[in-house]
């Protein structure tokens, strides 16, 4: 995979999708602290000291996927709608078709791995989490 670092906030359920994405991606986390981990742990409304305060799940040789959880009783107002997509480049069509068999799963399917007219194997979807992905393989010339 090619370079990407995205970064998710999550409305309290940041640690059932990281290890949905740790399932799919293997490895383990780099980093996970929790609210109440932190400095500021006495200050943490009691409903968000368990949540996730940062996550981070390395990808391939240099990439980071990492999130948060982003609650309400601590002035997040998380809106999850269509203003994100996460664009990953395949090295293979067989890593292409991998990454979204699993990451699609449970999931929305806008448009299957194909051969598209611009010369990518491309598919797009939304997880079951309501993230949108691109998965895409460039084909050799």
């Amino acid at each position: 995979m090619l370079k990407l670092n995205p970064y998710l906030n999550f409305n309290g359920n940041t640690e059932e999708a990281f290890n949905f994405y740790k399932s799919v991606f293997g490895g383990e986390f780099s980093f996970l602290m929790r609210y109440k981990d932190t400095p500021e742990a006495g200050n943490i409304p009691a409903d968000a000291k368990n949540q996730i305060m940062h996550v981070a799940l390395p990808l391939g040789k240099d990439n980071v996927l990492m999130g948060t959880d982003a609650p309400e009783s601590m002035g997040f107002g998380l809106k999850v709608g269509n203003n994100v997509h996460i664009a990953i480049q395949a090295e293979s069509r067989e890593e292409a078709d991998k990454l979204f068999k699993g990451l699609s799963a449970g999931g929305n399917i806008q448009m299957p791995m194909a051969d598209m007219f611009w010369g990518d194997y491309f598919g797009s979807f939304t997880d079951k989490f309501g993230v949108q992905w691109m998965i895409s393989f460039t084909n050799p010339k």
